[in-house]
């Protein structure tokens, strides 16, 4: 297969198959990977439709949700940092845009003793 933008080719782990589309027949709102934008609204995904339908979607399964979060923002970490390793999202950045919003949320604790 051909890479004619030259992008670095995604990793072969999780695979972003949820949220499923809704309304059926829509496009869904998955992640286009390497650039982790929605396939379905260009933000940067999860995007706010994503998120509700992943709430509703993993209602009564919060921990499932938490996993499938965390192997995503594992592999977008991976994607964005080879796209761009000096100017891209921070980790601190992805990991309140893909697990910080999901279920288990706590805010971000500053060591003790750390003055601003």
């Amino acid at each position: 297969m051909r890479n004619p933008l030259r992008l670095p080719l995604a990793r072969l782990g999780p695979y972003a198959d949820r949220p499923r589309p809704y309304p059926p027949g829509h496009p869904p709102h998955l992640p286009v990977r390497p650039t982790w934008l929605c396939r379905a609204c260009g933000r940067p995904w999860p995007c706010a439709e994503a998120r509700l339908l992943l709430r509703v979607e993993y209602d009564g399964s919060p921990v499932d949700l938490a996993i499938y979060l965390s192997g995503l923002y594992h592999e977008a970490t991976h994607d964005l940092f080879r796209l761009n390793p000096y100017d891209g999202p921070t980790p601190r950045d992805l990991f309140e845009r893909f697990v910080g919003w999901g279920p288990y949320r706590r805010g971000i604790v500053e060591p003790s003793g750390r003055k601003r």
